[in-house]
C-alpha cells in the first residue's frame, strides 16, 4: 500500500457522467474503474467525498456508497472511516482476482492459459538475457540454490521456484509483460498445486531452471529461449495431467509452483 498522498480531492477533474435510471450502482462501479484504470487517480491518492461523486454522477449517496465498497472488495480502493476512501498501489494485484471470477478453467481454458504463459516466460528469459544485470543475476542464483537444497521440502522448493520466475519477470524489465505473468499463475494456480508432487519432479526442474539461469547469466538470449522452452513443456504436461493426480499435502505456498 502506498504512503497516502495529502492532495486535495475537490480540486481532481472529474470527467464522469450522469447516469440512467436503473443502472446506479453498476455503472458507478464501471467508471470509477475506468477512470482509475486510465490513471486519473494516482496511487494512495484520495477520491473525492460521496457527496461530490454522487452529484457528478446525478445519482444517490448510497449508490456511490455501495460502488465504493464493491471496489474496496475487489482491491481498487481502500476505505479508511473518518478519513476518506483511497486507491491502492497496484492494479496487478487485483487483475487475477476478477478474472478469476469471470472465466471458469476447463481443461480446454487451462490448456489455452498454459500456452498465453509458455509465451510469455520464454519471452520473458530472451528479455532478462539482454538486460538483466549482476543484481538480478544474484537474485535468481540464490532462488535457484533454494531449491536445489529444498528437493526433500517441497513447500520451500514452491516458494524458491516463485521467486525465481517473479524475478526473471522483473528482469525482463517490462512491467506489462509481469502483471501479466502473475495474473495467468493465479488463473493456473488450481492445476499447478496438483502439480509437482515429488522430489525427482523437483529435480528435473531444478536441473530446467539451471539452463535457464546460465543462459541468461551468459547473456545469452537464444539459449535462454531454447532453455524456457525446455522448461514451459515439462511444466505444462504437469499441469495437463494434474487433475489425474491425487490431492494430498496442499497448502497456500503450492498454488505459486511450476
Amino acid at each position: 500500500m502506498p504512503a497516502f498522498r495529502d492532495d486535495d480531492p475537490a480540486r481532481l477533474k472529474l470527467d464522469l457522467q450522469a447516469l440512467p435510471r436503473g443502472s446506479a450502482v453498476a455503472e458507478v462501479a464501471r467508471q470509477m474503474t475506468s477512470l482509475i484504470a486510465q490513471g486519473q487517480f494516482p496511487p494512495g491518492s484520495r477520491l473525492p467525498p460521496e457527496r461530490r461523486l454522487a452529484e457528478s454522477l446525478g445519482v444517490g449517496r448510497s449508490a456511490v456508497r455501495e460502488a465504493l465498497a464493491a471496489l474496496e472488495i475487489l482491491g481498487l480502493v481502500q476505505v479508511r472511516p473518518g478519513s476518506g476512501t483511497y486507491i491502492r498501489d497496484s492494479m496487478s494485484e487485483l487483475l487475477p482476482t476478477t478474472l478469476s471470477w469471470g472465466l471458469m478453467l476447463s481443461a480446454e481454458h487451462t490448456a489455452h492459459l498454459s500456452e498465453v504463459r509458455s509465451a510469455l516466460e520464454v519471452r520473458a528469459a530472451v528479455l532478462a538475457a539482454e538486460r538483466g544485470d549482476e543484481d538480478t543475476l544474484e537474485l535468481l542464483r540464490v532462488h535457484l540454490e533454494t531449491m536445489e537444497a529444498s528437493t526433500e521440502d517441497l513447500p520451500a522448493f514452491i516458494e524458491a521456484d516463485a521467486g525465481f520466475h517473479l524475478q526473471l519477470a522483473r528482469a525482463a524489465g517490462n512491467e506489462v509483460m509481469s502483471d501479466l505473468l502473475q495474473t495467468v499463475r493465479s488463473l493456473l494456480r488450481v492445476w499447478v498445486e496438483r502439480g509437482l508432487r515429488s522430489s525427482e519432479q523437483a529435480v528435473t526442474a531444478c536441473r530446467e531452471h539451471r539452463a535457464v539461469y546460465e543462459a541468461i547469466a551468459a547473456h545469452d538470449p537464444r539459449a535462454a529461449e531454447a532453455a524456457m522452452n525446455v522448461h514451459m513443456r515439462t511444466a505444462g504436461d504437469r499441469v495437463e495431467h494434474a487433475d489425474a493426480l491425487p490431492v494430498s499435502g496442499e497448502g497456500p505456498t503450492a498454488e505459486r509452483s511450476a
